[in-house]
């Protein structure tokens, strides 16, 4: 039976990635960052900021997915830099060091779209090699290149790019999202046709699993997507589908979103401090983010199976399982 540590396990992505090798018959070993329950079967508890891990705890392990990192820091937050340096780049280095120790043959890293500068209105590939503006994104792009050296040398390692990722039990700004739109606090935005790609996390578990098993892999990197193109218009028209609401009959006009956001920034420069709302804020809101997977489906005959609409029922379930759980 095959041995695979998960760093990050107890994460969205993780909990999924580690489902989908138990449902295959793999043994998984988690490396968490706080002790849990979950579909492994051994745990190891570590910070890979510290700068070491748990004795023997590549021990016997076949493959690696290394999902752990720091995605999410206060804006203007005088450290981030030194810390995703510590945690993105230090901890996949100090992972990968203690894998080619103990004679771990393969080494998948999820990275991030990010780690290429945002493309604007084109849709792009992995030839896309423009520079990450944000110490997120040098993080990740910074980790990528020890991974890939570490390929060079003869590991068995591949880089994945995932885009937005949806699903049930999603966090983040699309949980954020459902939450408001349930409340009937999301502003009913125009449709902008801004084009944002997407992958299901069921998706992305299963391109992990090929560049885990598949020699082509060895070296690459890939971006992960669903291929729609989805407008922040239409996510909003399906989650309110989903939710049986009718959308309002009226949609603010891009001109008056302009115009708040650019108070916003006058705003935060007069404070000292972001704002919630501001230019860049409305980017993320209504900006385009689009990206193809023609590599992953070319050389791993990687097929998507999902979209977001036909998972946005099953994500409603979860979150209305959630907000109606007893508190831990």
């Amino acid at each position: 039976m095959l041995l695979y540590l998960v760093s990050g396990a107890n994460g969205f992505v993780g909990r999924a990635l580690c489902r989908l090798l138990t449902e295959r018959g793999c043994r998984v070993r988690a490396l968490l960052h706080h002790d849990a329950a979950g579909p492994w079967h051994e745990r190891c508890v570590c910070d890979l900021g510290s700068g070491s891990l748990p004795t023997g705890v590549c021990r016997g392990v076949d493959g690696i997915f290394h999902l752990a990192g720091l995605a999410h820091l206060p804006d203007q937050c005088s450290t981030e830099e030194s810390l995703y340096r510590r945690v993105n780049v230090d901890g996949t280095r100090l992972l990968l060091d203690a894998a080619k120790a103990a004679g771990v043959g393969r080494f998948i890293y999820f990275s991030s779209v990010k780690a290429a500068a945002e493309p604007g209105d084109d849709c792009v590939d992995e030839t896309w090699d423009a520079p990450p503006a944000d110490a997120y994104g040098q993080s990740k792009r910074a980790a990528e290149q020890v991974v890939l050296a570490a390929a060079r040398e003869g590991l068995h390692a591949s880089v994945l790019r995932p885009t937005l990722v949806y699903g049930p039990g999603v966090k983040g700004n699309l949980r954020r999202m459902l939450d408001a739109v349930a409340c009937g606090r999301f502003p009913p935005l125009p449709e902008s046709h801004n084009r944002r790609s997407m992958v299901s996390v069921a998706d992305l578990a299963d391109a992990a699993w090929l560049a885990m098993t598949t020699d082509a892999a060895n070296a690459r990197v890939y971006i992960v997507a669903d291929g729609v193109d989805y407008s922040t218009r239409a996510l909003y028209l399906a989650i309110c589908q989903a939710f049986g609401r009718r959308p309002p009959s009226w949609s603010l006009p891009m001109w008056l979103l302009t115009a708040g956001a650019r108070a916003g920034d006058l705003l935060g420069q007069a404070l000292g401090r972001p704002m919630p709302y501001s230019s860049l804020a409305l980017t993320r809101l209504c900006g385009s983010a689009c990206y193809r997977a023609d590599r992953l489906r070319a050389e791993l005959s990687w097929r998507p199976r999902q979209d977001f609409f036909t998972v946005v029922d099953e994500m409603l379930s979860a979150q209305n399982a959630r907000r109606s759980a007893p508190p831990a």
